[in-house]
């Protein structure tokens, strides 16, 4: 098995790596990533795909996007939301892999 290179990480680093783990850990942030993944959407649309309120979706989407996990754009008067980190999908990725085995 091939090891992984030792980081010498600072506690900010500590601290970031952290938060994504938390962010990971909360089942509806990982549907909205795991559906955004695929395409740009916008709340409601998220909203309306998972099943849940606008209000809940807003607030997790602003969690994730203060972690510069998604990124948005305005439209109008409506935002839309897309990944911003693909590094984490990848990770979110491999762990339902990992899951599903």
């Amino acid at each position: 098995m091939e090891h992984q290179k030792f980081h010498d990480l600072n506690d900010e680093t500590i601290e970031a790596v952290t938060q994504t783990f938390k962010a990971l850990s909360d089942t509806t942030r990982v549907r909205i990533l795991n559906l955004i993944c695929q395409r740009e959407y916008s709340v409601n649309e998220i909203a309306e795909t998972l099943g849940l309120g606008q209000s809940t979706i807003s607030h997790q989407l602003r969690y994730l996007k203060n972690l510069r996990l998604v990124k948005a754009r305005r439209e109008g008067t409506t935002m839309y939301y897309s990944i911003d980190d693909y590094h984490v999908i990848n990770v979110l990725h491999q762990v339902i892999e990992h899951v599903q085995h």
